[in-house]
């Protein structure tokens, strides 16, 4: 399979919230509580600084995307943010290194200086190995700063790499 990275395009509109609002409803990464439709998703994703999926050159699926959008404003507007979602049932197939990878060089690209990850849940493990691996360095832990979809708190655990 050969994958593809594109901008987000309204034709795509479906596909990108279902994954996105997958990732909503398991309640174990993502801060959002509301799912998206295709009005709230379309201007979503046009809002940000670039939204990319992650697209089947050969079927025109859409297996993965990503948000990257300003953290702050100002004096600290040369961080940037950025969210990811791969399709439950293509997870472990490196789709999201694929896009963190894409991201990084999107961000670059735009003149970011820094990629901070805010709420990184500490069992996250996954994403928190990938994250170690090109090269992020973890600031440290806050207790209880997630709310799992059942109510219980987990640790958050920031990130960030320079991008310069």
């Amino acid at each position: 399979m050969a994958i593809i990275i594109e901008p987000y395009n309204i034709k795509n509109i479906k596909a990108a919230i279902e994954i996105w609002n997958e990732i909503v409803r398991a309640g174990v990464a993502f801060p959002q509580e509301e799912e998206l439709n295709e009005v709230s998703g379309d201007e979503f994703f046009k809002s940000q600084s670039f939204t990319g999926l992650a697209i089947d050159d050969t079927t025109g699926e859409v297996l993965a995307l990503y948000i990257l959008h300003p953290n702050n404003v100002g004096r600290c507007g040369h961080i940037c943010n950025a969210s990811y979602a791969v399709r439950a049932d293509l997870r472990g197939k490196h789709i999201g290194e694929l896009i963190v990878k894409h991201c990084i060089e999107k961000a670059r690209e735009i003149g970011f200086k820094i990629l901070q990850f805010n709420a990184v849940v500490a069992t996250n493990i996954h994403a928190r190995n990938l994250y170690k691996r090109l090269g992020f360095t973890e600031l440290g832990k806050i207790p209880g700063g997630f709310r799992m979809k059942d109510g219980t708190f987990e640790d958050i655990v920031p990130q960030y790499i320079l991008l310069t």
